[in-house]
């Protein structure tokens, strides 16, 4: 056979090329994945909550180790666990070798990830591990290995199979090492009553920095922008403030300065299918008495789950049932709730 000319292309058979044969195979790797995380059900045992309870016990940090696309996963576990309240971080194996140990501390527990359980590089550090008396958690696809009897607890992750038909790209396996940590993550987080706010904490910046952390007062309108009218106040002067403040409303309130209703651009289209004379008619007579409110330490989120709920585009912020400011749903969009941003 004549040796192909660099760069040469190579012609395709063009029924590999048809949509549904793409697909099935597509299809082929998650069903085949899908099972694998299925069976992981049967391999959370004893050993599991063994580890867990050590993971809970720990003075020190969590230390994930893995080579290869095996070190990959082991960092994301680590990523994981650090953001659900677990003191945690990825070292090289390889690395390691050649002074990362000195990273690893008396109090710290290792979490040590291979599907053969014969990784060299984790293997080497073995003698040295014994010696600091670190323990470690071995997540391998085979309980006779070398790594799972040295572990102080090996957590079984074993497939049937990988999703890649040569057997060689790891694939379901590391699928099912990365589930397996997630469930750690989380069996620690609700073990430890970790909460939104603490989940906040760990999680300043981007979209869900100011979900967890947005309140209404940074964003409702106050002051000389908030729109109010007294409930005798004539339609036609209840307009202007509409107009004036452009947030498509005004809150109403009594004597008490109590909220008492609501006038929105709907009150509006619906008094002049009244034909109601704007100029002679009380703003009580048109506005919505029933109005949706919040208080200012509401989230950001949650205020959005409740217009979008109630399908309302301001909600009004009150203390005491006094008004004391108005958000609107733009508000919300400039600041980035409601979207994946």
């Amino acid at each position: 056979m004549p040796k192909l000319a660099e760069n040469a292309v190579v012609m395709l058979d063009p029924s590999r090329m048809q949509t549904d044969y793409l697909c099935a195979l597509g299809r082929k790797v998650v069903d085949i994945e899908a099972h694998s995380v299925l069976n992981l059900n049967n391999q959370i045992k004893k050993t599991y909550a063994d580890a867990c309870r050590l993971l809970l016990s720990c003075r020190g940090r969590v230390i994930l180790m893995g080579m290869g696309k095996s070190g990959h996963i082991a960092s994301k576990i680590a990523a994981t666990l650090a953001s659900t309240g677990t003191a945690s971080y990825f070292v090289h194996p390889a690395e390691a070798s050649h002074g990362d140990l000195g990273m690893l501390a008396n109090g710290d527990i290792i979490i040590a990830i291979s599907n053969s359980g014969e990784t060299t590089e984790i293997l080497t550090l073995l003698p040295i591990i014994k010696l600091l008396g670190i323990p470690m958690i071995a997540m391998t696809g085979n309980p006779k290995s070398t790594l799972a009897k040295y572990a102080t607890i090996h957590l079984d992750i074993s497939v049937e199979k990988e999703a890649c038909p040569l057997g060689l790209a790891p694939t379901s396996s590391t699928t099912a090492a990365l589930v397996m940590g997630d469930a750690i993550a989380i069996t620690l987080l609700e073990a430890r009553g970790f909460k939104e706010k603490d989940f906040a904490r760990y999680h300043p910046g981007g979209y869900l920095g100011k979900r967890l952390l947005l309140r209404i007062e940074e964003l409702m309108h106050t002051g000389s922008q908030l729109p109010v009218v007294h409930a005798d106040c004539p339609l036609s002067k209840a307009l202007i403030e509409v107009t004036n403040k452009s947030l498509g409303m005004t809150i109403v309130v009594d004597d008490q300065q109590q909220l008492c209703g609501i006038f929105t651009d709907g009150d509006l289209r619906r008094a002049i299918d009244q034909n109601i004379d704007i100029h002679t008619t009380s703003i009580k007579n048109v506005m919505s008495k029933k109005c949706r409110t919040a208080t200012k330490d509401c989230l950001a989120a949650e205020a959005l789950q409740i217009m979008e709920a109630h399908k309302i585009t301001s909600l009004v912020i009150t203390d005491n049932n006094i008004p004391i400011g108005v958000v609107h749903m733009h508000d919300l969009l400039r600041a980035g709730i409601g979207s994946n941003g």
